[in-house]
């Protein structure tokens, strides 16, 4: 009998020292692992830091020095073991990646790996012409302004996404999108184009049809009422005037389409001269009637809903104050208006502004 009581206590004491054995040894595994992988890995004091991959710099020659500028040299050693392990050099992904401070060589190799970007977010507002458009994509995005503007100019291009050239800008409507920084022209005007079809929903459909226009007609309207006024409460007003003088054949005359024919947007004051030297330019509605083939800037969206609101008035005409409030007065008939006219030269006289 007690031999047998000394070999069941042997085997317990044996069982035991396996269970401290095989725990030392995962607490060892798990020590190993956060060391290599998940402890912080980071050399930078900031917040953050970005890294950019274009895809013409998608090789291991390039990025692998600008990720030894962001990881510790101990780290570093496990992410080029991990690179080479999962063919990461073969399969650069391109794009914008955000590290934050402490990131773990498992969460940035697998960031980099998974082409998990960061994406830019892309505030749109007012910009009068493709150069402009182009310049501020390009400032933001990896796309060169030439490209930029070689696609929207391209009628080829742009027939794949089934626009013409004077539609192209109908569709980027001012708001903040998120879009990946690598994002080249074509997608970036699909995405465009995806974001607009979101906005023309049913309901702005529905308003255009009740006023006789398609959206890129009410899109025109808006731009035209956009480099008009900065007052919302006279927006809607001043698209009525518009409307009416599309509906009754008249030339809309709209001094913000002679300096965008002219393209001088710092002219102050529209005189024959600048309406004749313009006279060619299918922009100058003084010369042609109905719209211009396209907009003379991309409207807010305060002010395409202003045009679709379709406020009812009998004006034809508007002139600025001669307070210089930036308010407007209104007019039915022509006498009217050139009175009104005449009070906003002689202001614009006193004040010497040519």
């Amino acid at each position: 009998m007690a031999k047998k009581k000394t070999k069941s206590r042997s085997k317990r004491s044996s069982h035991k020292k396996g269970y401290v054995i095989i725990s030392i040894l995962a607490l060892v595994s798990s020590l190993i692992v956060y060391l290599l992988f998940l402890r912080s890995s980071t050399k930078f004091d900031s917040d953050d830091t970005t890294i950019f991959i274009s895809s013409n710099k998608a090789e291991k020659t390039y990025v692998k020095p600008v990720l030894k500028e962001v990881i510790e040299p101990i780290n570093f050693r496990t992410f080029l073991v991990l690179a080479d392990l999962f063919d990461y050099w073969k399969n650069i992904k391109p794009g914008r990646y955000k590290i934050e401070r402490n990131s773990s060589i498992y969460s940035i190799f697998r960031k980099l790996k998974g082409g998990n970007q960061t994406t830019v977010n892309l505030v749109i507002n007012k910009f009068r012409t493709k150069k402009d458009l182009s310049k501020f994509v390009s400032n933001k995005l990896n796309v060169s302004s030439s490209e930029m503007y070689e696609f929207l100019t391209n009628e080829d291009s742009l027939s794949l996404l089934g626009l013409t050239l004077e539609q192209a800008m109908t569709i980027i409507i001012p708001n903040t999108y998120s879009i990946y920084w690598d994002t080249n022209p074509k997608e970036f005007l699909m995405k465009m184009q995806k974001e607009s079809n979101k906005f023309w929903d049913s309901d702005r459909i529905e308003r255009a049809k009740k006023l006789g226009l398609s959206k890129e007609e009410v899109y025109v309207i808006a731009s035209i009422v956009e480099e008009e006024t900065n007052n919302p409460a006279e927006k809607p007003k001043m698209a009525s005037v518009y409307i009416n003088r599309l509906k009754k054949n008249m030339p809309l005359g709209a001094d913000p389409t002679i300096k965008f024919a002219i393209g001088d947007f710092s002219i102050k004051r529209i005189t024959m001269n600048e309406i004749n030297n313009s006279s060619i330019s299918p922009y100058n509605t003084y010369k042609n009637k109905g719209l211009p083939p396209g907009p003379i800037c991309t409207p807010s969206i305060m002010t395409i809903d202003a045009v679709l609101k379709g406020e009812k008035t009998g004006y034809l005409y508007f002139c600025a104050k001669p307070d210089f409030s930036g308010s407007h007065n209104f007019a039915s008939t022509a006498e009217e208006h050139f009175e009104n006219a005449r009070q906003y030269r002689i202001a614009l006289d006193q004040r010497k502004i040519h």
